[in-house]
């Protein structure tokens, strides 16, 4: 099983990928997202996105500042003010 994970900022979608589970920088704390999670909303708060492309491996990180995640039941889309890294 995979979710379907997109990254967006206003000017271009920089990931779009299936991969095992998300971390994401929650503005209440951080969340983990894997296939078949309920749908939410959150605002997220300055800080890094961890990305496990599959279960057991090491995540690849992206700092993001500020913005909304949505999990629905296509998957996690992250749209973030800004990326780094």
């Amino acid at each position: 099983m995979a979710l379907q994970f997109e990254l967006v900022t206003p000017e271009k979608l920089v990931r779009s990928e299936s991969v095992h589970m998300v971390v994401v920088p929650g503005s209440e704390g951080e969340f983990g997202v894997l296939e078949g999670h309920a749908p939410l909303m959150s605002t997220m708060r300055d800080g890094v996105v961890s990305i496990y492309k599959t279960d057991g491996a090491l995540p690849e990180t992206i700092a993001v500042e500020g913005g909304f995640a949505e999990v629905t039941e296509q998957g996690l889309t992250i749209l973030a003010e800004r990326v780094s890294g």
